[in-house]
């Protein structure tokens, strides 16, 4: 698969076009200034950007009448078919942007074309095409160097994203500029944004640490979006899908248009519902989001406020290895090992791939999350623009818990007398409730002039986080009042920083990129914790972040670039709370290489990157397991991940076009401790060197290839592969605990159905994962000594073949 990707990509480089028509153009502004790095979009296939005298040429059309599009941040985009027949010059005068809200707040924490920043723009048009009801990270998935995981199997419900193979918790999401990640596990849950991407307008993935950003530091990389802009007329759209395992999508989205040219409304209501791969992974989503503007010509306000609920069953435990494999005497050596009853031994042994543990009917996750966003900007003066944003996120919830065996003193509660006699062990149904406020204000203020571009940002974010554990029932009455709490403690974070970014054209080609920031976070726990220990934790971090870096414009459709960035950031909540009490967490740092080429023009587009992420004091799994059996961390002294990234697309005709990607990465660790217990005398906790070993969840080689066929203009065929190579899951490279490499290809129809400029009927089909590959793509694994050495491994299976059908009308 390796070799198939890589002549894809060096066969598309090689082809040569036999097209007959040319475009020249000139690009300005309404005072006729030159603009460049304006991106051009000709039939939705090819992008090249105007030079520094506004100027570009595009040879080799293949067809005589093309279409148009222009965009570029702080103008409102144009879209126009051209008769090449009658003329092969266009002039285009750009509009500023009246919602400047749109364009300019996003330009703090986004790259520009013209930034040394390896990235990816995913636009409103692909995520419309994609969004069938799966979480946003399946629609990233054709993008370079990504890895995405489904718990229930089928990308509803719980997913998570890797971007060379960093984790969620490592990589920075911002909404309209504003933190999504969670202040104290920095993980993200997509869970709780269901169907955002039909409120979606723009997503852009900053791979190694980025530009500078609010919220939790870059540390693989940054992805932001960009909610919809306002619609100029009124319009209406319906989305449905069907699908398997009972899927179903339904949403409703409204514009009221421009009213007496200062106010637009927009609103949508959505239902996702999944029965899930796994068994009883069922998801039960709804979601709203309401947006508001005052427009002015310098001016504007606008309100934001969505909202995401969700209840999912359970299925974080993973399958044993052995039941994926189908080995039944592994299955009862488990059975044994893990202390299974006879009904919990028989749900294993009868139960295939979809095996869940978990069979209580109510063991689910019980979450809603709301989100409020206050947005102004002002334009000062031509070349300087202020906005600010403030904000507030209330997150409550729950996940309830069927738990038999534990014993009375997990609760703090004494063993009952049963007939004379204390019963240490009983039964309990239990919720753990997290009910957390999220609040600040973000800024920035831009300038732009001649050769110089400044953009002065920062936030301040502070999080109350109160986390408390519920018995709503157990075997044996206790002296409980209802909602009393067995574990209470309250987590506080404030999070300030401040950045100065900067790019100066030093020539015509040559341009030169700074950017400095300052962050300081404080972060305190205090009360119990779920496994009744005393949280006391107060610690405080300053971090210097600096990013340089060059681009030098070979010509008007080809660069260079290259960066140096330096990263910092804070432990994780469990960090702490798992630690040793001698040896707390330590802040990690890391330094990252980036130098990459990207070209642009006629039907062929190609990009090379190459980095280097040199880490220190990165906290990687030690072999640990805390009290509940989480995965422990540990900080190690010196590990990198190394790679090139590729990728090239190529417009063979009007009717055929490809795309292809493949990064090839060496992940290590130079030195590492194992932790082992051994169980055969009682307890003990042995410590494994290993040296120069494989970061886990990292593999080798990633790669995806879509090849579209088009026999009309409004029917569309794609054929999408990903490839995704050995992954370890822990740290000692040992290829009996490994993820095997996958292939899974999907198919995508779509046709459209226009009755007018306005209205159209789309429809959508699906096929994911057509040639039934039988996969995993997340899991987990421990390891100990009883006599022998006993490795269980736990996997999340991917769905079969499967589909997703949906029908769009929009007017």
């Amino acid at each position: 698969m390796k070799s198939l990707l890589v002549s894809i990509i060096l066969t598309s480089c090689s082809l040569i076009s036999f097209a007959q028509y040319s475009i020249n153009g000139l690009v300005i502004d309404e005072l006729g200034n030159p603009v460049e790095n304006v991106e051009i979009r000709l039939n939705n296939k090819t992008i090249i950007l105007s030079n520094i005298d506004g100027g570009f040429s595009i040879t080799n059309v293949n067809k005589a009448e093309v279409r148009i599009e222009i965009s570029h941040i702080g103008y409102e985009g144009q879209q126009f078919n051209l008769d090449l027949k009658i003329t092969d010059f266009i002039k285009i005068e750009l509009i500023k942007a009246s919602y400047i809200l749109d364009e300019i707040s996003i330009a703090s924490s986004w790259a520009t074309k013209d930034y040394p920043i390896t990235q990816s723009n995913i636009y409103k048009e692909e995520i419309q095409l994609n969004n069938l009801g799966q979480d946003v990270p399946f629609l990233l998935d054709q993008t370079p160097n990504v890895v995405v995981t489904s718990d229930a199997g089928a990308g509803i419900g719980y997913t998570g994203i890797r971007i060379r193979g960093s984790d969620p918790s490592r990589i920075n999401i911002s909404i309209n500029g504003i933190p999504f990640n969670d202040s104290e596990s920095q993980g993200t849950f997509w869970v709780n944004l269901p169907d955002f991407a039909a409120s979606t307008d723009q997503i852009q993935i900053q791979r190694g640490i980025g530009t500078s950003t609010n919220g939790a530091g870059a540390f693989g990389a940054t992805i932001n979006l960009k909610t919809d802009t306002y619609s100029q007329k009124p319009k209406a759209r319906l989305e449905n899908t069907i699908g398997s395992y009972d899927t179903r999508k339904h949403n409703i989205q409204l514009s009221s248009g421009l009213l007496n040219n200062h106010w637009a409304f927009e609103g949508r209501l959505s239902s996702i519902k999944s029965d899930g791969y796994i068994d009883r992974a069922r998801s039960d989503l709804s979601s709203y989001y309401l947006s508001g503007a005052y427009i002015s010509d310098k001016t504007i306000i606008k309100g934001i406020h969505y909202s995401g609920k969700e209840i999912t069953y359970q299925s974080w435990y993973g399958t044993p290895e052995s039941r994926v494999n189908g080995d039944v005497e592994a299955m009862m050596t488990h059975a044994i090992n893990n202390g299974l009853s006879e009904a919990q031994t028989e749900n294993l042994l009868n139960a295939g791939r979809t095996y869940n543990f978990y069979e209580y009917d109510n063991q689910v996750d019980n979450y809603n999350q709301d989100h409020y966003q206050l947005h102004f900007n002002h334009k000062l003066t031509n070349a300087i623009n202020v906005n600010a944003a403030l904000h507030y996120t209330h997150g409550f919830g729950y996940f309830e818990q069927f738990r038999a065996g534990d014993e009375f003193g997990d609760y703090g509660l004494e063993a009952p007398l049963i007939n004379g006699s204390a019963v240490e062990e009983g039964v309990f149904i239990r919720r753990r409730w997290l009910d957390n406020d999220f609040y600040g204000i973000t800024f920035n203020s831009s300038y732009q002039k001649d050769k110089w571009n400044f953009i002065l940002g920062g936030a301040y974010n502070e999080y109350r986080g109160d986390h408390f554990g519920e018995i709503i029932w157990a075997q044996y009455a206790q002296d409980l009042n209802i909602r009393d709490r067995y574990y209470d403690n309250v987590g506080n974070k404030d999070d300030f920083n401040v950045y100065l970014k900067s790019t100066y054209g030093l020539t015509d080609k040559l341009s030169l990129f700074a950017d400095l920031q300052y962050r300081s976070v404080q972060y305190e726990t205090f009360g119990l914790s779920s496994d009744l220990v005393n949280l006391d934790i107060d610690v405080a971090y300053n971090f210097f972040n600096p990013k340089f870096g060059l681009s030098y414009a070979i010509n008007n459709a080809s660069q260079i670039y290259a960066s140096y960035s330096r990263g910092n950031r804070e432990p994780v909540r469990a960090d702490f709370v798992d630690a040793l009490t001698d040896k707390q967490p330590l802040s990690e740092s890391m330094d990252d290489f980036e130098f990459g080429y990207k070209a642009a023009n006629k039907n062929l587009s190609f990009e090379a990157n190459a980095y280097l992420m040199n880490y220190q004091n990165q906290l990687v799994l030690s072999g640990a397991l805390n009290d509940v059996g989480a995965p422990v961390r540990i900080n190690v002294d010196q590990s990198y991940r190394a790679g090139v990234e590729l990728s090239a697309g190529y417009a063979f005709s009007e009717k055929f076009n490809l795309a292809a990607n493949v990064a090839i990465s060496q992940n290590k660790i130079k030195s590492f401790n194992e932790t082992v217990y051994d169980y055969t005398n009682g307890f003990e906790i042995l410590s494994n060197p290993f040296e120069d070993t494989d970061i886990s969840f990292s593999p080798n080689v990633v790669g995806g290839a879509r090849l579209s066929f088009k026999p009309i203009s409004n029917l569309d065929f794609q054929w999408r592969a990903k490839y995704v190579g050995n992954q370890f899951l822990d740290n000692t490279s040992d290829i009996n605990r490994q993820l095997d490499a996958y292939v899974v290809n999907d198919l995508l129809i779509a046709y459209d159905l226009k009755f007018n400029s306005t209205n159209k009927l789309e429809l959508r089909l699906k096929i994911n994962n057509f040639l039934n590959e039988l996969y995993s793509a997340n899991g987990y694994t421990f390891n100990y000594i009883f006599g022998e050495k006993i490795v269980e491994n736990f996997l999340y299976p991917q769905a079969e073949r499967n589909f997703l059908l949906g029908i769009n009308l929009e007017f």
